[in-house]
């Protein structure tokens, strides 16, 4: 019988993914199964926080789900994205994004090599002149506003839409040999469904520092998180697999 593991995002779209080399590897049983879900927020609700999109001269993305429920409330809100806005993105992959929706221009879009939202703040310091607008999700953290207040620029923040936990069925079966979790919504989803949850002998792997804190607050061992050997989720199934031989 193949080892089951759960990875809790969607199956990647391509055959020829890490992923399914592991898995054929070491006959390992792979669901990809999300443990929360994105909802868009209605134009009702985005006034009720009484934030103005027209006036604000740049705009601050961290992923692709901003990107679409953004522009996706201002069609609703029939709200018009003036041609010279600017956008500072978390990383190329999200600043290429953009295009989906408007003409891609290299001079108005910005983003760190890194990928990493600190190294966002020192290009968003050199045009201080800016009005910015962030969208958020309803599940975000203080740390992207509060490194805003530290330079100093003047901004705007709004929930655009919702992060919410995947539901599960009550009958479901949760035979798995480890769980791997990207988000801390991810860990409040997996109590959520299955309150009663007992981690005994499942490997749990999570990726990020607030993700490891969410598991061990709510008592769950993590066993595995990227380190310089093992830097990706392929490796660390994988790191897995090889105890079981």
């Amino acid at each position: 019988m193949a080892t089951k593991i759960l990875v809790s995002q969607p199956k990647p779209q391509t055959e020829k993914s890490p992923y399914f080399e592991v898995a054929k590897k070491y006959d390992i049983d792979l669901v990809f199964r999300p443990f929360i879900k994105i909802e868009p927020m209605t134009s009702k609700d985005f006034r009720q926080q009484k934030v103005s999109i027209p006036g604000h001269t740049a705009i601050v993305f961290t992923s692709r789900h901003a990107i679409d429920h953004f522009f996706a409330l201002c069609k609703e809100l029939r709200v018009s994205i003036p041609d010279d806005m600017k956008y500072f993105c978390k990383s190329e992959q999200v600043s290429l994004y953009i295009q989906k929706y408007v003409q891609y221009r290299k001079r108005k879009n910005f983003f760190p090599e890194s990928g990493l939202i600190p190294d966002l703040m020192p290009i968003i310091a050199k045009h201080s002149n800016e009005k910015y607008f962030v969208p958020q999700s309803s599940a975000h953290t203080d740390d992207l506003t509060h490194m805003l207040d530290e330079i100093g620029v003047d901004y705007d923040d709004a929930v655009m839409y919702y992060t919410v936990p995947n539901d599960f069925k009550s009958d479901e079966p949760f035979d798995y040999s480890m769980l791997v979790f990207f988000s801390p919504e991810g860990i409040h989803s997996l109590v959520k469904n299955f309150p009663d949850f007992k981690q005994r002998n499942i490997k749990v792997a999570c990726l990020g520092i607030k993700t490891i804190k969410a598991a061990e607050e709510v008592g769950i061992h993590v066993d595995y998180q990227p380190t310089a050997e093992l830097r990706s989720v392929p490796a660390i199934i994988e790191a897995f697999a090889k105890t079981l031989q």
